[in-house]
């Protein structure tokens, strides 16, 4: 069986670009265990990679990333068409090769739109996988909430990787949605070992974006008082982002005052796994969140969150003794996570994490989606 996923994410050589679409990577790789797979991903530089059942087909685009293209911007309308354009063009040449059995989007905009049309020209069936900047940004937006709805609709299946983004999906389509988590593969360099007693170690892992809090953690760490201090060894802020120069001014004050911080840039995936292991604690500041991929990273190396009670988050640490759920998405609520967490020894979470651990686990979330789409083998 042949398998195609067309994403807008894919890991390449740029910084950051592992955080971007390390996941779809490691889906696509180990889907390639069971089918052929052929991914289309934007490049800077179009180059096609082989090895063993899976071909990777890279295309030139004008600008990366594509998430930074807003059509609410007018002056980002000629690299649009000049990206759509481009994708289109890739998207046919797709069907040169070996026959295609299914296409899967990654994600509804514009991959779907793209497996759409040559779906519909060469009688492939395709399937979406929604992510929350399909629907809450560009599905706010009213003639592409249309194109989006209807992309969705005509899809032989629809997935989310959020269970309340796979409602705001079933809503917009008026069909039913899956849930299909967002996995990496994650393996800790060392033996895990939380602690029992302070000092704690603290890590921040994510975009340098309003949406993921950044700024709401730094303020937060700003009202820490000494005595909360004494019980932190250290916190690393790793990533980059829009906000690189508010959070680099922001977490060099807190040092230059004597605060254990330090700012590190973009994590690839064996760095990731090395923050992990080293930390007690990785906090999850954002202020809007389906599911973030670096929930499932921590559950795989067996490390707790402190996290703001936002998306699927709830639902999760209600179903999970996994860390702190702060009460809000506000800096004086994560402060109080924050001082929380420090009082419990880390290691009171171990037995929440070996359950949720079950449910965020690559090869069955492959497996079910090959059930899913007719394929598996």
């Amino acid at each position: 069986m042949h398998l195609a996923l067309i994403s807008t994410s894919y890991p390449d050589r740029e910084p950051g670009s592992e955080a971007a679409g390390a996941f779809v990577a490691d889906f696509a790789e180990e889907l390639a265990r069971h089918v052929q797979v052929t991914v289309l991903a934007p490049a800077r530089h179009a180059r096609v990679d082989t090895e063993g059942a899976l071909t990777v087909r890279r295309f030139a685009v004008p600008s990366l990333p594509l998430s930074l293209l807003r059509p609410a911007n007018p002056t980002a309308w000629p690299a649009i068409i000049r990206t759509l354009h481009a994708g289109q063009r890739a998207a046919e040449t797709l069907t040169a090769g070996p026959p295609i059995d299914h296409i899967l989007a990654l994600w509804a905009l514009p991959s779907g739109y793209w497996a759409r049309r040559i779906g519909k020209r060469h009688d492939v069936p395709y399937s979406c996988w929604a992510l929350g900047s399909d629907i809450w940004s560009l599905g706010h937006i009213p003639l592409i909430r249309n194109l989006l709805r209807g992309v969705l609709r005509a899809g032989r299946h629809c997935f989310a990787d959020g269970y309340l983004l796979g409602r705001e999906v079933e809503a917009l389509a008026q069909r039913p949605c899956e849930f299909l988590p967002s996995v990496r593969r994650m393996s800790a360099c060392e033996p895990k070992l939380l602690r029992s007693a302070p000092p704690y170690r603290l890590a921040f892992l994510g975009r340098w974006h309003t949406n993921k809090g950044i700024d709401l953690l730094l303020e937060a760490l700003d009202q820490l008082n000494d005595d909360d201090w004494r019980a932190i060894e250290e916190i690393r802020i790793c990533g980059g982002g829009p906000l690189e120069e508010p959070v680099r001014t922001a977490g060099n004050a807190l040092a230059a005052a004597g605060r254990p911080v330090t700012l590190r840039g973009y994590q690839d995936r064996d760095e990731a796994a090395r923050l992990l292991t080293w930390a007690d604690y990785v906090v999850l500041p954002s202020r809007i969140e389906s599911i973030p991929v670096i929930f499932s990273d921590a559950i795989q190396v067996g490390c707790p969150l402190i996290a703001t009670p936002v998306g699927d988050l709830p639902r999760l640490f209600g179903e999970f003794e996994v860390g702190i759920l702060c009460a809000a998405a506000s800096a004086a609520a994560i402060t109080a996570g924050i001082r929380a967490a420090i009082l419990h020894p880390a290691t009171k979470f171990n037995d929440g994490i070996r359950l949720a651990r079950k449910q965020f686990d690559l090869p069955r979330a492959c497996g079910s989606l090959l059930k899913r789409l007719d394929l598996a083998p």
